[in-house]
């Protein structure tokens, strides 16, 4: 009989769904120090937990007999998924469970933020009959900006079509043509920051999101604009949004999540203009039932040998696949990674060309799928090997692939080429064995890269100086570099520099390195490492746009 561990409170029917099928023993011990879990988790076979349990290395080396880890609900920052692949255990989500109740809880706040709910509310409790003075706006007419089109982003622009507002979107993960059947007009961040009478937050935090709309993006807005963030803290610059909300360059915020939680001493709270709520997109108790009950349901499939939906990590492949392919879908997915850190524009396709022996003989799907989860795992947050094909097709993003068995500078390598409405560009890489893999070209310029922690991808003209010149800019902000590599296709035209560097690099130094004279584009971009080379990333060194 498989035991498992429930640490995190969770629903009843959730629960129901394994003591019921008679094959499991479920225990639930809430509040475990980290200490009373390392001495409990190496008797269990599954541990099932919401966001208050940490599942760190150590509790990993620790579960001997450990075979799934179950996260009600989409996040799993606070489970070390490297290690659980690692040692071969499965960790499972619930992307879809809340997905109703964080939508709702979207539109209720927008509501509330137009028509002054909160504040009128307050003031009648306090007897006071002061209608004038909570005078709101109507949604009818105005023009809802998104940023972001999942799951979550979808539903709430269906709703707020049915208000009869304009929706325009900032997605470059979704074809314009699938945006246009559903209503939606895709725009670039500027025009939506221009143009909306509303913006609402529906991205995951990353190097990329991180304090992604500050004081530049506030300048864009309208006065009359009012911001909504359900998703996650950390996007918006706080102290940009309190300077913006106090000095009326933006009418009001809502905000339902923070950069540090429990937000007590913000003083965004201070603001009249700003509607705060404690984190509760997903609290409702249909959407706890859900995500119990739908983890629950994947632990029991998983335990029993039984296909799993949501698979955080890789799904089993055959031993021998693995031996042969392993390094090329790590480097599929590094290279689709790396594409979506540095795109510009609305993707409309992905083409794969597998040049080499190797190739003609295996089945490369495997390969094709951790290229679609790396070029969606930055943007979206619930990205897996299941799912990575169906999130691409309902995007409206086309995937090609073709073979040669012109072995041309390689013995074997990949070629991936993302199309976008302001272009298209090629990375290749290829494998020096089973544990050396390397970025050997990006369009026509041929490099040598290790694919791995921080890296800066620069265009600039191909001149004396030039290296110096960002190796000086870097060491006076203490940013180590670690490699380097240069490609160019002919004396004193275009070359592009990338550098290995040892921490993330802060968005004013990236800015310094984009304003010198013949440097043309400045992108960094993370590709988390494998054990052992560099430290993984945290949310106060997060880059932005350079």
């Amino acid at each position: 009989m498989n035991k498992v561990l429930v640490s995190d409170l969770l629903s009843q029917q959730g629960l129901d769904v394994l003591t019921e099928s008679g094959d499991f023993e479920v225990d639930v011990i809430l509040d475990l120090s980290h200490e009373e879990l390392l001495d409990r988790i190496a008797d269990y076979n599954a541990l099932l937990i919401r966001s208050a349990t940490k599942v760190t290395t150590e509790v990993i080396n620790a579960a001997t007999q450990l075979k799934v880890i179950g996260r009600a609900g989409v996040g799993v920052d606070n489970i070390d998924v490297q290690a659980a692949t690692r040692n071969g255990i499965l960790v499972v989500n619930t992307p879809t469970g809340n997905t109703i109740a964080a939508a709702e809880h979207t539109v209720a706040m927008l509501l509330a933020l137009a028509r002054n709910i909160v504040p009128a509310g307050i003031s009648l409790r306090n007897r006071t009959w002061q209608r004038n003075d909570f005078i709101g706006v109507e949604l009818y007419g105005k023009v809802f900006g998104t940023i972001g089109l999942g799951r979550i982003g979808r539903e709430v622009t269906r709703r707020v079509q049915a208000f009869g507002m304009q929706v325009i979107a900032y997605d470059p993960y979704i074809s314009a043509n699938a945006a246009e059947k559903i209503g939606i007009r895709l725009v670039d961040r500027e025009t939506l920051f221009q143009e909306s009478d509303y913006i609402s937050v529906h991205t995951h935090l990353n190097a990329e999101t991180y304090h992604s709309i500050g004081e530049s993006e506030f300048a864009l807005m309208k006065p009359s604009c009012r911001l909504i963030n359900c998703a996650r803290g950390g996007i918006i610059d706080e102290d940009a949004l309190y300077h913006a909300l106090k000095t009326g360059e933006l009418a009001g915020a809502a905000l339902d999540v923070f950069e540090n939680e429990p937000a007590t001493d913000t003083p965004l709270l201070g603001l009249e203009n700003v509607l705060a709520l404690p984190h509760l997109g997903a609290s409702t108790s249909e959407a706890q039932e859900h995500v119990a009950i739908e983890v629950a349901q994947q632990v029991k499939n998983a335990l029993r040998g039984e296909p799993v939906a949501n698979a955080v990590n890789q799904p089993k492949i055959d031993p021998r696949t693995l031996d042969i392919l392993g390094p090329y879908l790590e480097l599929a997915e590094k290279i689709g990674s790396f594409h979506a850190q540095i795109v510009e524009g609305q993707i409309s396709a992905i083409k794969i060309h597998y040049n080499g022996t190797l190739f003609q003989k295996e089945d490369v799907t495997p390969v094709t799928v951790a290229l679609q989860k790396g070029l969606l795992t930055p943007v979206l947050a619930n990205v897996n090997y299941v799912n990575a094909p169906f999130l691409i097709k309902q995007r409206g993003i086309s995937v090609t692939e073709t073979k040669s068995e012109s072995e041309a500078n390689f013995a074997n390598s990949i070629s991936i080429t993302v199309v976008t409405d302001k272009g298209e560009v090629v990375i290749e890489g290829t494998a020096f064995g089973k544990k050396d893999i390397r970025i050997v070209r990006i369009d026509q310029l041929h490099i040598n890269v290790r694919p791995t922690g921080y890296i800066l991808l620069i265009y600039n003209s191909d001149q004396p100086g030039m290296i110096g010149l960002m190796g000086t800019i870097l060491g006076e902000h203490n940013i180590n570099i670690a490699d380097m590599t240069v490609g160019r296709s002919r004396l004193w035209e275009v070359a592009v520099t990338l550098i290995n560097v040892d921490s993330p690099v802060p968005r004013h130094v990236l800015q310094t390195i984009a304003s010198q004279k013949k440097i043309d584009f400045v992108k960094q971009v993370f590709l988390p490492p494998e054990e052992g080379e560099i430290e993984g990333f945290a949310n106060d060194d997060m880059e932005a746009r350079g």
